[in-house]
């Protein structure tokens, strides 16, 4: 079109008509090794199911995170905080007239397990709870990135407490030890096939062979479009208005089956008297003469004379 050029798109194939840029930054395309091909087909989905494993990893960290950090505050005032949460529970029984956490179960029970802790063994809890939380977040930047190394790393770190979390089941059944166990197990089988850890289905070597297939120039000219073909110009149709198809009955389109008839189709003239002998064999312009089978004279009227007049 004029005054427009048209852009690709090296990721989706899309083109675009824009305007050519008023001040371009370089005369001429790059070359194509100066050119960093964006990822295209399965590797660009395989990216985002690994962003997607990436933001549930950053989901365990932040949490994590909280957690180690108010553990590590709770063991630094420990003391002051057993007061204080004895003063609280005493209350309570008090104002509803009896213990209030009779059972091995819930948020005060927890609390004073909790507390039942020595301040070292807090101090590790949280320190073990910290590393898990960095654990977790170098996995996410690893799968944010697309490395291979934080793929493996992805897989040991889920699948060593899916034992955990099969065995908190048994225990008791909820909705959100439910959905964490499928998710785990989504993602080890995942990481699995369809990344093809621990040599499945080629391993690691298969899988760079279907990257370069998909993302690399040969990707680029297998999607692009074939130039238009130009058909060839049809023969004139007027060439030879009686044309049947038949080369013989389209030779001469008055053609009778004649040869004499034939031999000039505009002709007015009659064909001349054929010079062929008779079926006696005299000559023409002679008739046999009766039982010699001898030519007889013929008078000047063309008549045969009669014989008994010679």
């Amino acid at each position: 079109m004029d005054g427009l050029r048209w852009y690709r798109c090296m990721r989706c194939d899309s083109w675009i008509p824009l305007s050519p840029p008023s001040q371009p930054a370089v005369q001429n395309p790059p070359e194509r090794e100066d050119i960093t091909l964006p990822l295209r087909g399965r590797p660009l989905r395989d990216r985002y199911a690994l962003r997607l494993i990436a933001l549930d990893r950053i989901i365990h960290f932040l949490v994590l995170s909280a957690l180690a950090a108010a553990l590590l505050l709770f063991a630094n005032n420990k003391a002051t905080l057993n007061s204080e949460f004895t003063r609280i529970l005493k209350e309570l029984q008090g104002g509803v007239g009896g213990p209030v956490n009779d059972t091995n179960h819930g948020l005060l029970h927890d609390l004073e397990r909790l507390f039942a802790l020595t301040t070292t063994n807090l101090y590790l809890l949280g320190a073990g709870v910290a590393a898990y939380a960095a654990l977790e977040g170098v996995e996410a930047i690893g799968l944010w990135l697309g490395k291979r190394w934080a793929e493996y790393l992805t897989f040991v770190a889920t699948v060593v407490f899916v034992p955990y979390e099969i065995y908190e089941l048994t225990k008791g059944i909820s909705a959100l030890k439910i959905v964490t166990l499928v998710i785990n197990l989504i993602i080890v089988v995942y990481l699995v096939y369809a990344k093809r850890l621990f040599g499945v289905h080629g391993g690691g070597k298969a899988e760079r062979a279907v990257q370069r297939r998909d993302t690399g120039w040969e990707a680029i000219e297998r999607a692009t479009p074939e130039p238009r073909q130009t058909p060839a110009a049809a023969p004139s149709a007027t060439a030879n208005p009686f044309a049947t198809g038949d080369p013989v009955a389209t030779a001469n389109p008055f053609t009778t089956g004649d040869p004499v008839a034939t031999a000039n189709p505009f002709t007015t003239e009659e064909p001349a008297a054929t010079a062929t002998p008779s079926a006696t064999g005299n000559p023409p312009g002679t008739a046999a003469s009766p039982g010699t089978g001898e030519p007889a004279p013929v008078r000047q009227d063309g008549r045969p004379t009669d014989p008994a007049e010679s």
